[in-house]
């Protein structure tokens, strides 16, 4: 198990930008693969983007393509989720993720079902 905390949220203004980090506690993650979903009130969780911690694999949601990027620091255990351009619409409850066995999927998981470990969210709100 790993424990995850997130922080960076807050409110902005749309066209703004704001960077989220993943603190990662507990064990080794070179096998893992590490996330960011989000979830707006009334609707379901959303992948977002995530990352192969020992590869550097990388994918991203369609609909933040191009305006977030995800990296991780290995030295200190972290995950960023940086976002530009912000829209209304990328106003959610922002949460870390940690699929312990991704690295050996053939492809990164999209489904939140394959993900192990949760942080408690931090919230960004973009104003139009």
């Amino acid at each position: 198990q790993v424990q995850l905390v997130e922080s960076g949220g807050g409110l902005v203004h749309a066209g703004g930008s704001l960077s989220l980090s993943c603190a990662a506690a507990g064990r080794s993650l070179d096998s893992y693969v590490m996330a960011w979903f989000r979830q707006a009130p009334g609707k379901e969780r959303e992948f977002v983007a995530a990352i192969a911690w020992s590869r550097g694999r990388i994918y991203y949601g369609d609909s933040v393509k191009g305006r977030f990027t995800i990296s991780r620091d290995v030295a200190k255990n972290t995950v960023a989720l940086q976002m530009n351009t912000l829209k209304a619409e990328d106003t959610a409850l922002y949460y870390c993720a940690a699929d312990s066995g991704g690295e050996y999927r053939a492809t990164i998981s999209l489904r939140q079902q394959s993900y192990d470990d949760w942080g408690q969210g931090t919230q960004v709100t973009v104003s139009s």
